[in-house]
């Protein structure tokens, strides 16, 4: 059975879909498969350590955060490095505003399985308001639009925040019978941070819900047989295992805006 102890063991993530695990088939399949080996373990940066300081802090898991990452602290002192103060002053912007802590009020890290198009899923959701609504605290760069193939779209579908909102609401119905609204509760680690709270409309997530439903598939052959799977040629991992067999031209190389 799967818990908070072993939510992102290996064995877990082998024998579960997550949004997580199917956004990133999305952006590279291989590398996908070679994290699920432990082939690649990927590099853990200040960027996600920031969110993870304060989203431990509303899970009451702060202490064990800071005993797992002492790296966060300045070696001279023992003072927290300058990016995880910021971290403590956006985790006290939240606090003040009595909105965003009502949201935030729910029970803590709920998990619950079931199944989209036969494939075993697992979420774990930031705060859950039983019968009322899901929420996901999310700590981001900012608010304004992210390109994205093509076009400026907002951070919350560039960063597939939508989606996990979709497959959210999929599951909990699964498990209780309602069809819960999805909340993002999120923060910015802009030096004064802002926030909001931001719904995700029941169409994006009816439509998200059937975009994952068309996908779930194939990812999961993919991860079940490990046969052909695509390389984005961008990532780290595609970078590291790239095995030359043709002089291009440089006008070839994909132009990155």
């Amino acid at each position: 059975m799967i818990n908070a102890e072993n939510y992102y063991s290996q064995r877990s993530n082998i024998d579960y879909m997550s949004v997580s695990q199917f956004k990133s088939f999305e952006k590279c399949e291989s590398l996908t498969l070679a994290q699920l080996a432990e082939d690649y373990i990927p590099e853990t940066t200040t960027a996600l350590l920031v969110g993870s300081y304060v989203d431990s802090y509303f899970e009451g898991t702060l202490d064990s955060f800071k005993a797992m990452h002492p790296e966060i602290f300045k070696k001279t002192d023992g003072e927290l490095k300058a990016e995880y103060k910021q971290a403590e002053y956006i985790i006290k912007r939240i606090e003040r505003d009595q909105m965003f802590m009502k949201y935030m009020a729910g029970e803590k890290q709920v998990i619950m399985t079931g199944e989209i198009e036969d494939i075993p899923f697992k979420i774990k959701m930031d705060s859950y308001h039983a019968g009322k609504v899901i929420v996901d605290l999310k700590i981001v760069r900012d608010f304004e639009p992210t390109w994205l193939n093509g076009k400026y779209v907002s951070f919350v579908e560039a960063w597939g925040y939508d989606i996990q909102g979709a497959v959210y609401q999929e599951i909990v119905r699964q498990n209780t019978g309602d069809v819960l609204p999805f909340v993002i509760a999120a923060a910015t680690k802009e030096t004064e941070p802002d926030i909001a709270l931001l719904s995700v409309p029941q169409d994006r997530l009816d439509h998200c819900l059937e975009y994952v439903r068309r996908n779930v598939r194939k990812y999961a052959e993919i991860k079940k047989t490990g046969d052909n799977p695509k390389r984005c040629e961008h990532c780290n991992w595609c970078k590291q295992t790239k095995v030359l067999t043709e002089i291009i031209d440089y006008r070839d190389l994909e132009v990155k805006i």
